[in-house]
């Protein structure tokens, strides 16, 4: 077995969860579950987004959510026609939303490694 296939198979492949109390019902906060951003996702967003890790628009960010952000079984939660509703959302929510999902990361360096 490769390297790259063992270094896989120990990958965690539990999401975290990420509590959006403002898109909740009633007192429930509405939560998505993230798995950890990888060097592919990354990948896909700078290629739209120039210099994305060290400068992150408001559209980069909706649009790390829309691909990241699940349900519970694992579902996506958004499509690329949900983005014009995301854009209109509070700058403050979405990006304590994009800080979050990047949580595990320790410093921008440690992401520009990945």
């Amino acid at each position: 077995m490769s390297l790259g296939k063992k270094i896989s198979e120990r990958r965690s492949k539990q999401p975290r969860v990420i509590q959006v109390p403002e898109w909740g019902e009633g007192d429930t906060p509405l939560k998505m579950y993230v798995y950890p951003i990888t060097a592919g996702d990354l990948n896909k967003i700078q290629k739209k987004y120039k210099d994305f890790l060290s400068n992150m628009t408001i559209d980069g960010m909706v649009d790390l959510i829309i691909l990241k952000a699940g349900d519970e079984d694992g579902n996506r939660l958004f499509t690329l026609e949900d983005k014009v509703y995301l854009m209109a959302e509070s700058v403050t929510v979405i990006s304590e939303i994009a800080a979050n999902m990047f949580g595990e990361i320790e410093s921008l360096e440690d992401a520009e490694k990945n």
